[in-house]
Parts: structure tokens; sequence; C-alpha cells
């Protein structure tokens, strides 16, 4: 088969180079609502999907329902001996449209740690698996094995009406997000942690009981979580991990199969890999200059020749902000309160002091600014959580708030399968022969 795989490779290039020339040359022009450059180039900026749970301001940042993350952090319920917001506040503001009481909150913890016993089987899954199976993958396959709880499959296949979708697509949504924490702790705990397993504690809030699956107690820790589980929630439809669940669930899947196929694009490095990305560039940073807590000076050098080499700054610019990621001031805010003399998160901050000039003086970055994952990393790191393949796991956990709270939003509104139309080169070509002769 070698042969066919080098043909392939050499039409490829041809068509490559001859779609290069025709967004350079016809880019703006209109196929109709949409243009040539961005029909070929990840359709981004396209308004075509219903997203209720937040929304992505170029300027403003993310606001779910409205509220921007510092109201979050002000406004929804904190536990009583907490500052950061209860994550099952954020569930309830983006399902419900508006602010959830304390008594709110704490129904929808009581609900989740009824409904959060795992079945064994799905340990057994797990256990089948390869030890160095990288996290990500271990959590899509134990999701898919959660699947056998499914609610609205099996009244699917007894027959319902439309109207009770989303019904049991509610249920389904709040007995998976209620054993999350439970199976990605078990698969940390099983990777890195020799198997030792710590048994959940119904007597805590979703995010302090995942912190205390994980193994860590610390107040600042448990405080860590509760904000990283409430600034990753959503970040409106568009991104890969909220529409690829969004996608599957327009074809009436169950929300454990929508969930996994969201899971399974945020493992994607241009995706929810990103965070490890960051943090293996700052300590490789620290290790090339030989310090733990480098000059600015010496850190701009170090940017410029990441660039020179043709790399990127992980953790700086973002497809739609334009602006300094609020999610980002949102950790730094925390690291000044728990741990501001940290050498890590003193070298992200200061990269965060040289970079955006650094960037914005190519001429080639829109936005230098740094997203959410320019922090994330070092304040996890600063607890102990230094497993760095396993972040994109906290951020699938994190993740289910919104793309599951939207999914229930899609059948509760009867929306349609997605089917967008699609083109090929020639069509494109002969497109452009007909209009150049009107």
């Amino acid at each position: 088969m070698g042969y066919i795989k080098d043909h392939f490779k050499k039409i490829a290039d041809i068509q490559a180079t001859e779609i290069k020339k025709i967004i350079a040359e016809h880019g703006e022009l209109s196929l109709g609502e949409v243009t040539v450059a961005q029909a070929y180039q990840g359709m981004r900026g396209i308004p075509g999907l219903i997203t209720e749970t937040s929304l992505l301001d170029a300027n403003e940042g993310i606001r779910f329902r409205g509220c921007s993350i510092p109201e979050l952090r002000e406004k929804l319920p904190h536990s009583e001996a907490g500052n950061e917001p209860l994550p099952e506040g954020l569930f309830y503001l983006m399902l419900m449209g508006e602010l959830p009481s304390h008594e709110d909150v704490e129904h929808i913890s009581a609900t989740w740690a009824r409904r959060s016993h795992v079945p064994n089987h799905v340990f057994d899954v797990i256990e089948s698996l390869p030890v160095g199976t990288h996290p990500m993958t271990q959590f899509s396959v134990a999701v898919l094995a959660l699947q056998t709880e499914s609610k609205f499959a099996k009244a699917y296949n007894e027959g319902i009406s439309k109207k009770e979708y989303w019904d049991y697509t509610f249920e389904d949504t709040m007995t998976l997000i209620a054993r999350l924490p439970r199976v990605a702790a078990y698969i940390y705990r099983r990777k890195y942690k020799n198997g030792e397993h710590i048994q959940p504690d119904g007597m805590l809030d979703w995010g302090a009981n995942f912190a205390h699956m994980l193994g860590y107690s610390e107040h600042g820790f448990v405080e860590l979580i509760r904000l990283y589980l409430t600034i990753h929630a959503d970040h409106e439809g568009g991104n890969v991990s909220a529409h690829a669940t969004h996608l599957v669930g327009s074809a009436l899947s169950d929300p454990y199969l929508s969930f996994a196929a969201g899971m399974t694009g945020l493992a994607g490095p241009l995706h929810g890999l990103a965070n490890q990305e960051v943090i293996r560039w700052i300590e490789e940073l620290q290790e090339n200059l030989g310090t733990l807590e480098p000059s600015k000076e010496q850190i701009a050098d170090y940017i410029k020749k990441t660039l020179t080499e043709g790399k990127v700054v992980p953790g700086y610019g973002h497809a739609v902000l334009r602006k300094t990621d609020p999610r980002f001031t949102a950790q730094m805010e925390f690291a000044k309160v728990h741990c501001p003399n940290d050498p890590t998160v003193k070298t992200v901050w200061n990269v965060y002091e040289v970079a955006p000039d650094i960037l914005e003086s190519t001429g080639k970055i829109k936005n230098p600014w740094p997203n959410v994952d320019a922090h994330s990393g070092a304040l996890l790191k600063h607890y102990g959580l230094i497993e760095e393949d396993f972040y994109t796991v906290l951020f699938g956990v994190s993740r289910a708030l919104g793309v599951l709270a939207s999914l229930c939003w899609d059948r509760a509104l009867g929306f349609a399968i997605e089917r967008p139309k699609s083109m090929t080169t020639e069509w494109i070509k002969n497109y452009i022969a007909k209009q150049a002769v009107q």
C-alpha cells in the first residue's frame, strides 16, 4: 500500500497549493452568508449556533447568563469556610438563567452526592486499560462505559414522545455530572498513586469531594478546585468540546455518548491539552535559564528565542478574545492571596508583564494576551498536583457543567439535527469562475 500513500500525498500537496491560492485571491468572495476563507478556515466567526448558557465577547470575555467571572466570584454561593464560588451554583445559573440561593446549591450538592455511585463494571473497564494509557483516554472510555446507565437511551428504545426528551436528558445529565469526579479521581489514583483509592465523602460539596478523592485536603487546594471547576465550565458553543457535544447530541445520542464526543475533542492539543504545554514551556524556560525566578529581561530574551525558532508562546492568544482572559485574571487574584511567593507563579506573572508587547511587535499576532491556560498549571503544581497529563481531565470534569446544561436546553427547545452544507474545492472553483463572468 506504500505507493498509494505516496500518490495520495502528491495529489494532496497539489490541491493544498491550489487552495492556498484560492484563499489568497478569492478569500473575501461571498458564498451567500459566508466567505470562501471562512469555509476553508474552520468556520471561524460564522454565527450558526444557539447556546443559551454563555456568550463570549471579544472585549469583555466570557459571560455566563450575563454574569462576568468577577460577578460569579462575588454573587454565587460559597461554602461556609470558603471565598470561591461553588460550581453547583454555576450549573444552576447556566441551567435556569437566574442566580441560585444557598438552598438551591445545597439541593444540587445533595442530589449529586446521592447519584455519585459508579457501577463496578466501569472500574473494570478502566482496569482493562494499560496503566500507562493517557488519562483523557481512560476518562473518555469510562464515560462510554457509564452509558449503560442512560435513562434517555432506554426510554427512547421503549418509545417516548419528543416532549419528554428533555426529561430523560436532564436525568442523565444529573447522574453523569455526579459520577465524573469519582471516575476522574479513580483514574488519577490508579495511574499516579499506585491504585490506592480514596472513597467519596457524601458530606462534602461536589468540588471539595473531588479534591478529597484526588487525595488533597489543604484548604487552598479545595478553594482552587472550586474556582477551577467554575471558570472552565463553559465558553459558548463554538469551541470543539461544546460543539462536539452539541453536534452528537443533535442526533439524539444520549448525554453519555454526546459528552464522550466532547471529551475526545477536548483531548486535542489545540484545545484542552494547552494547559500542559504552558507549564512545560515555563519549566523549560526555568531550566534553560538556570533559575526558578528569571528576571523579566531573561524572560524577554527567551520569548524572542522561542519565536525565532518558529515556535509559539503557549497560553497567549485566543481565537475570539482581544484582551486578557478574565479567567487568567481570576487565577492571578487567587494566587496573590494563596501563593504569592511561589517561584513558578511569579514567573507566570513576569511572563505576563513582558510577553504581550513582544508578541504584538511581531505584527503577526492579533491577540497577544494570556488565556486561561497561561496560569492554571502553576497553581496546580503549587499544591502538589504535578501530573500534567491529568490536567485536561480536570478541565473535562468542569466542562461537563456547561455542555450538559446546554444539552438539556437543546432537547427542551427541540433543536434539530445539525447538518450544515459542505462544498468541494471543485465547486468553489466553478463558483469563482461563474462570479468572474457576471
